[in-house]
């Protein structure tokens, strides 16, 4: 079992390696969107949708604002066009009329250029990280509570699918504004830190974190993530010779970013939990399903976007 999990995490690490820095940006968006819609399709399973067509409905509702985030700059082209041509045929047409007040004011009128608007979408990104924080807390304290907790389908489908249209949303926009070697920091840290949970808990674990839900994972398990967060932090900023004070929000942000993560991996565990299954699917030899493999990642994208966007602004 431990070969496959290697040998399945290799390719997959060299598959997402190659895409973050070989193909376009577009298209990176586009893969990174056809594997969350794999995960929803493991989401809907685990929430208890089992008829096909509602499955793919799940999909279809996560596509359509996908489709409106990746071209949300062409319809804020789109809009300003279509505003500032409807106040020129108008202005006219109210003078014609004698419309007086509502000519001059067309006339003098200055269409704001929207597409300065685009922006706006930065801040989609304070709901995932207020709703991860919320999960860590709850099963920090209450983990026999969130097992317990049954909530209506409904919700299940809306948590699932803001959850994974924000992973998708903030992971393509890291790599469009903030590269590929940014993107590709996120995806070892997250790997390291699980390899290195997984190792000192073998080695070290002995207090249980959160034993009603995932009996594996140790609390020593998670101080080795947090010390590789630390470790990440600290490398990153000595390659590219930050200051003290932003390696420093590097080295936090990203311990932070581990912790999110291990949270997000035990959510999911209790979504696990609760449908009754060890996995979320069987498509990856040694590690289950899509949703099992990119479980942490879909906690960690936003808050770690969110990071990386106020540190930059704080520097420039």
């Amino acid at each position: 079992m431990l070969l496959k999990r290697i040998i399945t995490a290799s390719v997959l690490a060299t598959l997402i390696a190659l895409a973050v820095f070989k193909i376009p940006m577009e298209y990176f968006s586009l893969l990174i969107g056809l594997i969350t819609l794999l995960a929803a399709w493991e989401w809907s399973y685990l929430i208890g949708i089992t008829s096909p067509t509602k499955r793919v409905l799940f999909l279809i509702k996560l596509i359509v604002p996908m489709l409106a985030i990746h071209y949300w700059t062409y319809i804020l082209e789109l809009s300003a066009q279509t505003l500032e041509l409807s106040v020129q045929r108008l202005a006219p047409i109210a003078k014609q009329a004698d419309f007086t007040t509502i000519s001059t004011y067309l006339e003098t009128v200055d269409v704001p250029d929207i597409r300065t608007y685009s922006g706006a979408l930065e801040w989609l990104v304070i709901p995932p990280i207020l709703f991860w924080i919320l999960v860590m807390i709850l099963i920090r304290n209450t983990p026999t509570g969130v097992l317990a907790l049954n909530l209506k389908l409904c919700y299940k489908e809306l948590i699932g699918w803001f959850i994974l249209l924000s992973a998708w949303m903030f992971l393509s926009r890291l790599r469009i504004f903030y590269g590929s070697e940014m993107t590709m920091y996120f995806f070892i840290l997250i790997w390291m830190a699980d390899i290195s949970a997984y190792f000192a808990g073998k080695k070290w674990g002995k207090a249980k974190l959160a034993p009603v839900i995932s009996p594996g994972k140790t609390v020593e398990g998670m101080y080795g993530a947090l010390v590789t967060g630390i470790v990440s932090g600290g490398v990153l900023s000595l390659i590219y010779s930050f200051q003290w004070m932003v390696a420093l929000d590097f080295v936090l942000l990203s311990v932070l970013t581990v912790l999110i993560s291990i949270y997000g991996d035990l959510f999911f565990s209790v979504v696990k939990r609760q449908r009754g299954v060890k996995d979320s699917g069987t498509l990856l030899p040694g590690h289950g399903g899509v949703l099992d493999r990119i479980d942490s990642l879909v906690a960690a994208a936003p808050f770690f976007y969110g990071c990386i966007y106020f540190v930059y602004r704080s520097i420039s």
